[in-house]
Order: structure tokens, then C-alpha cells, then sequence
């Protein structure tokens, strides 16, 4: 069984931060590349940043420069520091945990990932 439990959504004037924390629970073996996700009402689930196992990181273009994904506590948390934030950040953001693929355009595609969280919304007022 794997849980995966996201916080620190809410709400945020343009311009201001925030940061989400994952934590994963997991009672079966599972890998630690993970990703987060948001999705925006009437909109697909987008990929906002990945990390794999060796570390590296894929960030979406909207959000490059602006956004740092991080793990710690022995890989079990994903954290999300959200800079610089724009009215068009607002949306449910998910954190998704063991990736299946590395290749070109995997990273931060919705189906290359098996476990989901229940997701935390972020709302930006301009």
C-alpha cells in the first residue's frame, strides 16, 4: 500500500511564495522518482516538475526559474518551493511517486507514474 500525502496549498497575493510538501508512505518497495502534477478547472493535468532517482530535475518551461523541487527525509518527502507566483499558477497540485521511465518526454507525463496524492490547492490573486 502506498499513501502519499500532500500539503502547504492556499492562497497568495501575485508575486509571493509558497511551498507544498509530499510526504510517501509506502509498504511496498516502490522507486523514488517522482513528480508533481496540477491541474486547473476545465484544464488537463499538467507536469509541473519531476526529480528522478539520481536527483536530476525536469522542470515545465512555465514554471522554469521560478519553481525548485527537492527530496529529504531518506527520499520519503517532496517538497515544491513555488516562487514568484502568477495568477496563472493557480490550480490543485499533486504529487506523484514512482516513475516507471526516463526517456525523452516522460518526466513529467501523467501516465509514466503509478501513485497519486489527493492533491492541495493553490489559488494566486492578482
Amino acid at each position: 500500500q502506498v499513501q502519499l500525502a500532500e500539503s502547504g496549498g492556499g492562497s497568495v497575493q501575485a508575486g509571493g511564495s509558497l511551498t507544498l510538501s509530499c510526504i510517501v508512505s509506502a509498504y511496498t518497495y516502490i522507486n523514488d522518482y517522482m513528480a508533481w502534477f496540477r491541474q486547473a478547472p476545465g484544464k488537463e493535468r499538467e507536469g509541473v516538475a519531476a526529480i528522478d532517482s539520481d536527483g536530476r530535475t525536469t522542470y515545465a518551461d512555465s514554471v522554469k526559474g521560478r519553481f525548485t523541487t527537492s527530496k529529504a527525509n531518506a527520499k520519503n518527502t517532496l517538497t515544491l518551493q513555488m516562487n514568484s507566483l502568477k495568477p496563472e499558477d493557480t490550480a490543485m497540485y499533486y504529487c506523484a511517486t514512482d516513475g516507471r521511465h526516463k526517456g525523452p518526454g516522460w518526466a513529467l507525463h501523467p501516465l509514466n507514474y503509478r501513485y497519486w496524492g489527493q492533491g492541495t490547492q493553490v489559488t494566486v490573486s492578482s
